[in-house]
C-alpha cells in the first residue's frame, strides 16, 4: 500500500481501530489497488486514530500510514466494521477521527458495522442506508432518522455509501471504480481478482437457498443442495426423491411443509433468482438462460413477464449501472420470487 505522501492521484482513506474486521477493509482496498493496474489512479491510505499501529480481528497488528487528523483532503473515506458490538468500537477517539476525515472527503463509505459510526455522527439521517443484516436491526432502532434498507448489499444515497459485511464491501468498491471509470475497467479489476462481477447494490444479502423457508428435515435439504449445486440440471421430482432416498409422493408432502412449494416450483425459484443474479452480474441474457437451465433465451423471457411484467432485456437495462441501484430493496427481488 502506498505512502501518506502527496498525491495527484485520488487518496483512498482507510480508517482503521482496534477490532477492525479485516476483511472489511483489506477486501474494497485491493479493488482500489488492482485498479491501478489500467488506470493507475488510486492511492491507497491506511489510518488510524492516532497513528499508531492496530490490531484487527484475526489478532494481527497492521502499522498504518498516518493518523486521521494528519492533514490532507481524501476523494474517498471508508470506514470498516467490527464483530465487536457497536457499542464497545465506536468510542470517542474513532468518532473524532471519523468527523476529521468525513469534513475532508468527496465521499463517505461504510462497510458493515462501520455504518453505526457515520450513523453516530448524525451523517446518515434522513438518508437510505444498510449495514450487515444481522445489525440492521440496532441500527434502526438506535437511529429511527435513518431509512435503514435491511437486505441491500449496498446503498448509495449522494456522496454517502454503506455496504453490508465482508464481501459487500467488494461490491461496493467495485461500483466506485465503475462510478470513476466505467463498467469496463470495474470488471477488469472483478476479472482480476476473480470476484463476482458484480452484484447490483438493490440485490438481496441472501443467496436463493436463503430466501424463505428454511428446510427442516435433512431428506429436503439433500434435495435442495442439489438443486441449488446444479440449477441448470433437468431435475425432476423423480431425480430429486431417487436422490433423497424417498418416494415423489413423500418428497412432495415434505417440500409443502417445509418450503410451501412443490419440489418442481422450488427448480423454478432457484432457477429464476441464478438467471436475475446472472443478469445483474452483467451476462447476456442467452447465458443467464443456459447457465440456469432454461435453455434459451425466449424461455427466460416468459418467465420474466409471467413473474415481473418485464422482459429479462429491459430488468437488466433497469439495473445495469451499479450506482442507480442505490435505495432498492429485496422487494424487487420478492416480487421476482413469490
Amino acid at each position: 500500500m502506498s505512502s501518506f505522501a502527496g498525491s495527484p492521484r485520488k487518496r483512498i482513506g482507510f480508517l482503521v481501530f482496534d477490532g477492525v474486521k479485516m476483511l472489511d477493509f483489506v477486501g474494497p482496498a485491493e479493488v482500489f489497488v488492482e485498479a491501478n493496474q489500467t488506470v493507475s489512479d488510486y492511492e491507497v491510505v491506511v489510518l488510524s486514530p492516532d497513528g499508531r499501529p492496530v490490531q484487527t480481528s484475526i489478532g494481527t497488528r497492521i502499522e498504518v500510514n498516518g493518523a486521521a487528523d494528519d492533514p490532507g483532503r481524501f476523494d474517498t473515506v471508508v470506514i470498516p466494521g467490527s464483530e465487536l458490538p457497536p457499542a464497545r468500537f465506536v468510542t470517542e477517539q474513532v468518532l473524532d477521527a471519523a468527523r476529521s476525515l468525513s469534513a475532508r472527503t468527496r465521499r463517505l463509505a461504510s462497510i458493515c458495522s462501520g455504518a453505526f459510526v457515520v450513523a453516530a455522527l448524525g451523517l446518515f439521517d434522513g438518508r437510505r442506508a444498510t449495514t450487515h443484516w444481522k445489525f440492521t436491526g440496532e441500527l434502526d432502532r438506535r437511529y429511527p432518522a435513518i431509512d435503514v434498507r435491511p437486505d441491500a448489499i449496498f446503498v448509495r444515497d449522494g456522496n454517502l455509501y454503506s455496504s453490508a459485511g465482508v464481501a459487500a464491501g467488494v461490491d461496493l468498491a467495485l461500483a466506485m471504480v465503475e462510478d470513476d471509470h466505467g463498467p469496463d475497467v470495474a470488471r477488469r479489476v472483478a476479472q482480476s481478482l476473480v470476484v463476482y462481477m458484480q452484484r447490483a447494490g438493490g440485490q438481496s444479502q441472501f443467496s436463493a437457498a436463503l430466501n424463505g423457508p428454511t428446510p427442516r428435515s435433512a431428506l429436503v435439504r439433500r434435495a435442495v443442495d442439489l438443486i441449488c449445486a446444479d440449477p441448470a440440471h433437468p431435475h425432476t421430482v423423480q431425480t430429486l426423491a431417487t436422490h433423497a432416498r424417498v418416494s415423489p409422493r413423500h418428497l412432495t408432502r415434505l417440500f409443502r411443509a417445509e418450503l410451501e412449494r412443490s419440489p418442481a416450483e422450488y427448480v423454478g425459484f432457484v432457477r429464476f433468482c441464478t438467471a436475475r443474479d446472472l443478469l445483474h452480474a452483467g451476462h447476456s441474457v442467452t447465458e443467464a438462460a443456459v447457465a440456469a437451465g432454461y435453455g434459451n433465451s425466449e424461455a427466460l423471457r416468459r418467465a420474466f413477464i409471467a413473474r415481473l411484467g418485464i422482459s429479462p432485456r429491459k430488468y437488466q437495462q433497469r439495473f445495469r449501472t451499479t450506482g442507480s441501484t442505490a435505495g432498492l430493496l429485496s422487494d424487487d427481488v420478492e416480487l421476482a420470487v413469490s
